[in-house]
């Protein structure tokens, strides 16, 4: 038996538990601590330890070398708790310990194509800065931005890097390293720290992209605007690099960005609910004076974000063709941060209908606790074909149903059907559902989800203020496989398991489920079948049977700011601080009401 612990340091902190070659369990570190995007994964080892007693292999991955000792035995800090978890010496342990830092993206890309089931691919990771690298070329630190590999079985498995783009403080600007090969090392900051920088800039976390693109079909082309790519490079006019943090909009060169930021700071005095802005302290080009968002947004601001969705998206079409047309390949696997955007995924399957797209659904840096145990067991056992594509990813620890409730007793708890619940979605009830073992990545897919009616016309509104979300925001929605077709062009996929894709829906479409449309007439889909989650499609098969709809709006089980429920305490407590009434137990066909204190 070979037992592999893989763990990720950083934001979004993860351990991966793979024993045999199968992930037992994956779990970001957030979902334990119910601290957001956090690091150190303590919960998680904890947690893995569980379902072994001991390990083969340990591997801990991170953009950078040096992680923190323990006091007095000097060894890496996670090797010091495996050590103590085991309750093994430090010499008699037994496991081997791999530290993989200099190589983020090849890990990203392990992940996606050892998940992808693809033979050979084009991979391309894209993200806001990689691993931190020292080079000969230039004293100074250098980062990952985007790379491309090909990536095969030759006869074992191999990443080889064919495209490199590389930022530094200076420009050294190498080309053409061998035979279809690229690297650039340049000051320019990559597509996705651009798209970072309109992210602060409109008042959100730099990692909060998700909100600029939700935000971007409120925008439209502004000629004002200054250009933010260039010659194929973003602006570095525009945007100054902060390596290896976020860039920021170079507000004082552009007369539009100055007036524009006293327009925000008006918006933030305008909002009650923000502190004063500190413009003495920060002064008015500074990305702090924007932090936390408003009520409200200007026209430059909802522009920006347009224009930062449009360009990046172009961007990436242009690195999707590098890629074919350096490796070959058409088979293409996408990954890192940027692959979350599920706007331009979709762009991609528009522009590239000769080419079979991947996206790895647990892009974001999470996901490198996968990649790193897939490529140590990968190298170990010497893998020479693809494993299957990965179908199913609720990947998180397994709980007894029978117990869920067993604290409880206080609560006002029935039993329910299918159908039961169905009527109660129906009748404009928003229900939330709570089953089995939690989904790996950003996205709910059935198991840890708030669910409602797709037909009410301002479900929208509603259920972004009980969430306490932004207004602009937009919702997803689960589907029977079988009649996705009906409602949603796929541009020829058969099917979105895991909401990578912000779909078009067909005509007609947009008047019958308004809630789940946004308002450039897409919604990021999950299709589904009774195989991959039998009580989700049986409720959904219920609800069509009352409506004729075979949908529901799906979004996430937590409130703004927060990770995803974990377990079924994570779910009461937030039952309990929200205008939420409902919990659906399928499992168990039990229905927990806790009414509103209001």
């Amino acid at each position: 038996m070979s037992i592999i612990l893989g763990c990720s340091r950083g934001h979004n902190s993860s351990t991966t538990l793979m024993v045999d070659g199968e992930i037992v369990f994956y779990l970001e570190e957030e979902r334990l601590s119910r601290f957001k995007r956090d690091g150190t994964p303590l919960l998680g080892l904890l947690k893995a330890f569980e379902y072994v007693d001991h390990i083969d292999h340990l591997v801990v991955t991170h953009t950078h070398r040096h992680g923190p000792k323990c006091d007095w035995t000097g060894e890496d800090l996670y090797q010091g708790w495996i050590r103590k978890l085991t309750k093994q010496t430090k010499m008699d342990s037994g496991h081997r310990i791999t530290f993989i830092d200099t190589i983020h993206h090849e890990v990203h890309a392990s992940c996606a194509f050892l998940n992808s089931g693809f033979e050979s691919a084009a991979c391309l990771s894209v993200d806001g800065a990689g691993s931190f690298l020292g080079c000969e070329l230039t004293d100074d630190t250098i980062f990952e931005f985007e790379t491309i590999f090909k990536a095969a079985y030759d006869p074992d498995l191999k990443f080889d890097v064919v495209y490199k783009h590389l930022g530094t403080s200076d420009s050294v600007g190498v080309k053409n390293v061998g035979e279809n090969k690229e690297l650039f090392i340049t000051e320019y900051p990559g597509l996705t720290k651009a798209y970072e920088a309109i992210t602060e800039y409109c008042g959100f976390d730099a990692i909060d992209a998700g909100k600029t693109m939700g935000l971007s079909p409120y925008g439209k082309e502004n000629p004002d605007l200054p250009d933010l790519f260039r010659d194929g490079w973003v602006n570095r006019e525009f945007f100054i690099p902060n390596y290896p943090n976020n860039s920021h909009i170079n507000i004082q060169r552009y007369p539009i960005m100055t007036k524009d930021a006293e327009n925000i700071i008006a918006l933030h005095e305008k909002d009650k609910t923000k502190p004063p802005v500190e413009k003495e302290r920060y002064g008015v080009s500074s990305p702090r004076l924007f932090e936390g968002g408003c009520k409200e947004y200007t026209q430059v601001q909802k522009d920006l974000a347009y224009k930062i969705q449009k360009d990046t998206e172009n961007a990436m079409i242009k690195l999707i063709q590098k890629a074919h047309d350096l490796t070959g390949e058409k088979n293409i696997v996408i990954s890192v941060g940027y692959g979350l955007n599920c706007v331009s995924n979709y762009q991609y399957l528009k522009h590239f209908p000769d080419l079979n797209i991947y996206v790895e659904p647990i892009s974001h840096d999470g996901g490198t606790s996968i990649g790193a145990v897939r490529k140590v067991w990968a190298q170990e056992e010497k893998i020479t074909s693809p494993p299957p594509r990965v179908t199913s990813i609720y990947y998180g620890p397994q709980y007894d149903p029978d117990t869920y409730l067993d604290e409880y007793d206080h609560l006002d708890v029935v039993d329910t059907s299918y159908d039961d619940v169905a009527k109660l979605i129906r009748s404009g009830e928003i229900v939330t559902i709570f089953q089995g073992r939690s989904e790996g990545g950003p996205r709910a897919l059935g198991n840890r989800s708030i669910l409602f009616d797709p037909t009410i016309k301002n479900g929208k509104d509603l259920v972004n203020e009980v969430k306490h979300r932004e207004f602009f925001r937009p919702f997803a929605c689960s589907i029977k496989k079988e009649k996705v077709n009906e409602w949603f062009d796929l541009q020829g996929r058969e099917d979105s398991p895991h909401m990578m894709y912000a779909v078009e829906c067909l005509p007609g479409v947009q008047e019958k489920i308004p809630s789940v449309i946004h308002v450039d007439g897409t919604c990021r889909i999950q299709t589904l079948t009774k195989d991959e989650n039998k009580h989700y499609y049986n409720l959904i098969d219920s609800f069509e049977n009352l409506s004729g709809v075979p949908i529901l709006f799906n979004t996430s089980f937590n409130l703004g700011g927060e990770p995803l429920v974990e377990t079924i305490h994570d779910a009461i407590h937030t039952l309990y601080k929200s205008k939420i009434e409902y919990m659906y137990l399928p499992e168990i066909q039990k229905l927990v009401k806790i009414p509103n204190a209001e």
